[in-house]
């Protein structure tokens, strides 16, 4: 706070991996489908990206994820972008009381209503519920009479939970709503119904910034299911429970990851196209399968996947275990290393497993 007392701007700078995952499912596409794809001129009303998340297809999205929100998700059955502001801003501590009641009036328009008359106005989108800062401050405007000024000022106590500043607030809310002309046990009620928004609440501008991205990644999976999820394994590589839970999902969508290969992988998920015999006999869904990247496997570094890449594309493809441990360099791919990509499958072209674990020290 001492940074704002003395007249300078505090900011926050956030990074969000989803941004580097959709810009990574866009060359994707474009590599593999010759479609370019600016995300800032797609439409917000595609079916598809609604019916994703009404089946709760929410693994790698923005936002969405998690077993709570999912749940939430197929009860609301989203249709246009205001649904998913509202249950990003929602899904949060305080707030999150009002969920069960944002979706029985989105799936029932008869049980929308409004505690004030005046209040329709700004809460139209979300079927009357409060969902966002800006419904704490403007009902304090409209409804209590304050000043804008005087209104951010309430969201600041009630944010900081001042109890001294608390107890002027609630008092000057409810003389206010008095005065223009509501009921005192209504202005009462009323201002226990803002307290755990002001607190935890998004506001507006913040939450429609992250429905878009929420709404950017829904879209790319449910068009591009294969390219989009290539991008997350690539991404979350680095974790073994999120790939875990990825390839999960890769089973229920009817999309083929196949093992590591040493002469297929790349350092991160990659595509390939299966022949329709290919597709016919793994069942598959799609014509494209997700080939498992080198950097998902346990003690398989950079170093040793650049060596192994490198040496690959420039003298060919390893035709034995023999032929790999020969021309690479074991400084860089050790026996760790080589143990590892056994165990994973990458050298089953060449023999059995528990053979080439056996020989290993031979060969060395």
């Amino acid at each position: 706070h001492d940074v704002e007392e003395v007249g300078l701007v505090k900011m926050d700078f956030l990074g969000i991996r989803n941004l580097s995952i959709l810009g990574e499912a866009v060359k994707i596409v474009k590599a593999t489908k010759a479609i370019e794809i600016d995300l800032t001129k797609i439409a917000f009303d595609d079916k598809k990206s609604f019916e994703l998340l009404a089946k709760g297809e929410t693994m790698g999205l923005f936002q969405l994820g998690g077993s709570g929100m999912t749940r939430y998700l197929k009860e609301l059955k989203p249709t246009n972008i205001f649904d998913i502001m509202a249950m990003i801003s929602l899904f949060r501590p305080g707030p999150m009381n009002s969920i069960p009641e944002f979706i029985e009036r989105k799936n029932n328009p008869k049980k929308i209503k409004y505690f004030d008359s005046r209040m329709e106005d700004y809460l139209k989108e979300s079927y009357g519920v409060m969902v966002y800062q800006d419904d704490v401050l403007l009902t304090a405007i409209n409804i209590a009479g304050y000043t804008w000024e005087e209104a951010d000022n309430f969201r600041k106590a009630m944010g900081k939970k001042i109890p001294a500043e608390m107890a002027k607030q609630k008092e000057k809310f409810i003389e206010g709503c008095v005065k223009n002309e509501m009921r005192r046990d209504k202005a009462e009620e009323l201002f226990k119904l803002i307290e755990p928004f002001a607190a935890y609440g998004f506001n507006k501008a913040h939450t429609a910034s992250y429905a878009v991205i929420a709404y950017q990644t829904a879209y790319m999976k449910a068009n591009f299911p294969v390219e989009f999820t290539t991008a997350v394994m690539t991404a979350e590589s680095d974790d073994t429970d999120k790939i875990s839970a990825a390839v999960a999902e890769c089973a229920k969508m009817g999309i083929i990851v196949l093992p590591p290969d040493i002469n297929t992988s790349k350092t991160g998920f990659n595509i390939e196209n299966l022949d329709k015999k290919e597709k016919l006999a793994k069942q598959a869904k799609y014509d494209m399968a997700i080939r498992f990247g080198f950097s998902a496997i346990k003690n398989v570094g950079k170093a040793a996947i650049d060596a192994i890449i490198s040496e690959r594309d420039a003298n060919g493809q390893f035709t034995s275990i023999d032929d790999l441990i020969t021309r690479v360099n074991l400084r860089a791919v050790n026996r760790k290393t080589l143990e590892s990509l056994i165990k994973a499958g990458a050298l089953d072209n060449f023999g059995k497993r528990n053979a080439m674990l056996k020989i290993l020290d031979e060969i060395k």
